[in-house]
């Protein structure tokens, strides 16, 4: 695994982990739970957060969608919650594939991810690392993050492309260099960016 080579088997570290759908399944976070990590989990899936609540008691665990603005958006959610989403055209795409459907609309109010770090993180609390997965949305939600301030040490991004030259060159990797972060590995559907001060 990327991420447990990154951190060479790190015991107390943090992370956030943003559309964490599950405390388990799919996860990006919960083998470092188990090895004695915790963070905040982010999903905007209305009763996500009893399963986190349950199975991730030291973990902050917030219920709310992510945004660059404070704004009212239609919540997509399917027959297989992995694949719920803000984004119209990711649900249309999406509604009748593979037996995909869409089963409810629900509008819930975003807030920006700086908003509640600002709320939730202890002061001077460092980030190991940021993971993204908000199937379609994930460009706004890292723009609210407020990279001056909170600086993960390392962030992950779902991405669909399979062309390294286009995701160099893509809108997220020229935001991210613009604050000193640079490509470090990519997996199926993950880029792995690293912030420079960070040494592996």
């Amino acid at each position: 695994m990327i991420l447990r080579r990154m951190f060479n088997d790190k015991k107390d570290g943090f992370f956030i982990d943003i559309g964490a759908h599950h405390p388990k399944r799919f996860s990006n976070t919960y083998l470092f739970y188990k090895q004695g990590w915790n963070g905040i989990n982010i999903d905007a899936m209305p009763g996500s957060m009893k399963a986190f609540n349950k199975i991730r008691p030291k973990d902050i665990n917030i219920e709310c969608p992510i945004s660059d603005t404070r704004e009212e958006l239609t919540y997509y959610s399917f027959n297989e919650p992995a694949i719920n989403t803000f984004s119209k055209l990711e649900a249309e795409k999406k509604d009748g594939l593979n037996n995909y459907k869409i089963i409810e609309k629900k509008k819930l109010t975003t807030s920006t991810l700086s908003d509640i770090l600002d709320k939730n993180l202890k002061v001077g609390q460092q980030i190991d690392f940021l993971t993204i997965d908000v199937e379609g949305l994930d460009f706004k939600v890292l723009k609210s993050a407020n990279l001056t301030k909170y600086k993960p040490k390392v962030i992950l991004i779902e991405t669909l492309e399979s062309s390294l030259n286009s995701i160099v060159n893509n809108e997220i990797s020229t935001y991210l260099a613009s604050f000193g972060y640079s490509i470090y590995a990519k997996s199926v559907n993950t880029v792995f960016y690293v912030d420079q001060g960070f040494e592996i």
